[in-house]
């Protein structure tokens, strides 16, 4: 099995960090303003709970972390470095849970993953920063350019291929996504390729028929390996804050999700939204994306998005 590290490599809590700095810099500003010279009591646990739920924690998660953080330390003058770090740690364990590798099992050949996710999220781009990483592993990709309704995305997939030395099963604009995906395995079976990353089109969570679609994939799939889909990722814009709930529970309803990947964190002050998902899902999170390179698509980190997060050292 192929394992991709949790542990940060040099230089990611300095990217992530800059990736969250717009959360960051909200919250902690919030944090200073609250408790400077001010003892933590009711007032200003209901204020922290405020700046919580403007990161898009939601307000059950952001009531449940300001009561844990106040408990047995009403009344005393607390700095905001020291609320920093007690939040951080707050974060941190309630992500923990869900900081999972993406693994690939070696013995499921082709290793079939189908990324999902609503226009707009970087499904194609997330897939070709997937792919990079793993060919640089050493395995065998093949993209399958399932998105057929947007020329765009297909000829943005073959780029991804060229770069990184996969080959690209695409069909002409229109054709059915399903029997591509179908193509694209037995292809990978036939050149003995390790991984087939399927990308699919940006689907509104509301349209019952691109749905459908989705779900026609899964079953197509098991007709060429009765295992398949073997990962199921679902790609989030974190811009577009507490709807990503929604957006969750309406793929989980369709396929089997198996694991998030977060993208567009360093576009928003909303960076709490990931804490919710863990909160409310539980489903692994195997990715954050805090920029456009390919290195900014960064394994998840618990602790250090936590501390990028709230701005504690």
């Amino acid at each position: 099995m192929t394992d991709q590290s949790t542990n940060p490599k040099p230089g990611f809590f300095a990217r992530l960090t800059a990736g969250l700095s717009r959360s960051a810099e909200a919250l902690s500003d919030s944090i200073t303003g609250i408790f400077l010279d001010r003892p933590l009591d009711a007032e200003t646990l209901e204020e922290l709970k405020e700046a919580l739920v403007r990161a898009d924690l939601g307000t059950g998660l952001a009531r449940r972390i300001a009561d844990e953080i106040g408990r047995d330390r009403y009344d005393y003058n607390i700095a905001p470095y020291d609320i920093r770090r007690l939040l951080a740690a707050q974060l941190a364990g309630l992500l923990k849970p869900v900081e999972k590798s993406f693994a690939i099992d070696r013995s499921k050949k082709p290793f079939v993953v189908l990324v999902a996710g609503v226009n707009g999220t970087g499904k194609t781009t997330t897939i070709g920063k997937i792919a990079k990483r793993l060919t640089k592993d050493g395995l065998r990709v093949v993209l399958a350019a399932g998105d057929t309704f947007r020329a765009a995305a297909i000829e943005q997939l073959q780029i991804w291929g060229e770069r990184t030395g996969s080959e690209v099963i695409s069909r002409a604009t229109g054709s059915d996504a399903a029997g591509l995906s179908y193509d694209a395995v037995v292809r990978a079976r036939a050149v003995a390729a390790d991984v087939v990353l399927i990308d699919t089109a940006g689907r509104l969570q509301n349209k019952a028929g691109l749905m459908a679609e989705l779900e026609k994939i899964v079953r197509v799939l098991k007709k060429v390996d009765d295992s398949a889909p073997h990962a199921v990722l679902l790609v989030l814009d974190a811009t577009t804050g507490q709807n990503a709930l929604s957006q969750v529970e309406a793929f989980k309803a369709a396929v089997p999700l198996t694991g998030l990947v977060m993208t567009k964190l360093d576009g928003t002050a909303k960076g709490g939204i990931l804490v919710a998902l863990a909160d409310r899902f539980g489903l692994p999170v195997h990715f954050v994306g805090v920029g456009e390179d390919a290195d900014d698509l960064q394994v998840f980190n618990a602790q250090a998005f936590a501390n990028a997060l709230t701005g504690a050292t």
